[in-house]
C-alpha cells in the first residue's frame, strides 16, 4: 500500500479525477461488529460514514484514481457518471480538508 503524504502536504490537496486517494496514516475504515456499522477511525475521532461513503472509501486504496472510482461506482449503481463524479469529489475533498484522505505517494496528480 502506498504511504500517505506529510500533514502539511495533505492540507494543500485539491481533489480531481486524476488524484489517487488513500486514507491518511493512522486512519482506518473498519467494520464495528458490536454496532454492526462501518466506522472511520482516526486519532481521537470516530466517524460513522453512510453506505455511499463506505463504498467510496473502500475503493481509496492508493492505486486507483478518482476517475476509476467514479467509473466503478457509476457501473455498480447504474447512475449518471457526472453526478457520481461530483458527489465523489465533494465527499473526498471534505475528508481531505480534515486530513482523513491524502494523495498516495509515488503518484503524481
Amino acid at each position: 500500500m502506498s504511504e500517505a503524504l506529510a500533514p502539511a502536504a495533505r492540507r494543500r490537496l485539491s481533489l480531481a479525477e486524476t488524484s489517487t486517494p488513500v486514507l491518511a496514516r493512522g486512519v482506518q475504515l473498519r467494520y464495528d461488529e458490536a454496532r454492526k456499522i462501518w466506522v472511520l477511525l482516526a486519532p481521537e475521532r470516530v466517524i460513522a460514514p453512510d453506505e455511499v461513503a463506505v463504498a467510496i472509501l473502500q475503493l481509496c486504496d492508493g492505486r486507483g484514481t478518482v476517475a476509476a472510482i467514479v467509473d466503478m461506482l457509476a457501473s455498480r449503481y447504474s447512475a449518471p457518471r457526472d453526478e457520481i463524479a461530483s458527489d465523489v469529489i465533494a465527499m473526498l475533498q471534505n475528508l481531505a480538508n480534515f486530513g482523513f484522505v491524502v494523495q498516495a505517494t509515488g503518484v503524481s496528480q
